[in-house]
């Protein structure tokens, strides 16, 4: 039974049995996660003190400008994934496609494939502002022993078997579900341990925290400016509280203990929405609904969306179930 203050190694072990899937090959992928989040935290806080910070001069496959931390942060999630074998397959916001991880072993049995945004909001790492790495996990569907295939990463958000995030901030944080709830582990930076901090998070159903890049919002569809001028009007409990921070982690993680809603829409100048799908809104999507909140693209469930290619991006809107669905009521009413 899950207690506050323990281990992240202990919670996984007592907890494997609540897992469908109990070979323990899942618990060894969310150590490495747990370490190469370690490794990345050591670098994220001394990022002023070493030449880390700034732009790499180069673009990614999303033609986003590459930050040095993006780059690094990358590198050490693939290595640490890579060096323990204990996956099949990597894809990562950062890189044109996927990575066949091919095992020594002949007999090579790994069932899962790990898609990860190796560092969210990287662009606000030289004003020192929260960033976070966002994971999420699948078992593999063609066959055990192959080289992986892309069908292997194109699966609904509702296939995931476990997602989370790390985010680096004033303390850093490892939240995560397996599907039996959502639960936060904090960082003893003087021990190098996570520990149980925030034991089965919710979403409280009603929220009083908008979060949404207004600067948009010329751009943003007419039932979105429609919303948010309902979030801003003098009535009942509100108007609500704007706070929006630029990355995906922070904003949902302070809506998640806070209570909230999230928006990154379609706009005239984003067609299909800016966030990925695979790397970003279904393991985000996952941990709302895990945590009694709700992820829409503003008419339908986001685990549900059927992916057709590696980077694709859908408009994006969750948080507390209530506040979410009066979000996708306005947006019905504005077609």
């Amino acid at each position: 039974m899950s207690r506050k203050n323990q281990t992240l190694g202990e919670f996984i072990i007592e907890n494997q049995s609540s897992f469908k899937y109990t070979s323990g090959e899942l618990s060894r992928l969310i150590n490495s996660i747990r370490l190469a989040a370690k490794v990345v935290n050591h670098e994220v806080n001394k990022a002023g003190l070493v030449d880390i910070i700034g732009a790499v001069g180069e673009t990614n496959i999303q033609g986003e400008d590459q930050q040095k931390l993006d780059v690094y942060a990358n590198e050490k999630f693939i290595q640490t994934l890579t060096n323990r074998n204990i996956v099949c397959g990597i894809a990562s916001e950062e890189e044109d496609d996927f990575i066949s991880i091919n095992s020594q072993d002949e007999n090579n049995n790994n069932k899962y494939v790990v898609l990860i945004d190796p560092l969210d909001g990287s662009s606000n790492i030289d004003v020192n502002v929260s960033v976070g790495t966002i994971f999420s996990i699948y078992r593999r569907v063609t066959p055990v022993g192959t080289p992986v295939q892309l069908e292997d990463f194109l699966q609904k958000g509702n296939q995931q078997v476990a997602a989370g995030y790390v985010v680096y901030g004033t303390s850093t944080m490892l939240v995560y579900t397996t599907g039996a709830g959502v639960n936060g582990f904090t960082l003893n930076p003087a021990i190098g341990t996570f520990y149980l901090s925030h034991p089965n998070m919710t979403f409280s159903e009603d929220g009083k925290i908008y979060s949404v890049n207004e600067g948009n919002y010329i751009h943003f569809p007419q039932g979105i400016k429609n919303y948010i001028k309902y979030c801003q009007m003098e009535e009942g409990d509100r108007p609500y509280t704007s706070r929006y921070i630029g990355s995906l982690v922070s904003d949902f993680h302070r809506n998640m203990i806070k209570g909230g809603i999230y928006l990154y829409p379609k706009s005239s100048k984003t067609s299909n929405g800016k966030l990925r799908l695979l790397y970003e809104c279904n393991p985000m999507a996952l941990l709302a609904e895990q945590a009694k909140g709700k992820a829409s693209d503003g008419f339908n469930r986001i685990l549900d969306i059927e992916p057709t290619e590696l980077h694709q991006r859908v408009p994006f809107i969750c948080g507390s179930k209530n506040m979410v669905e009066k979000a996708e009521e306005f947006m019905r009413l504005a077609e």
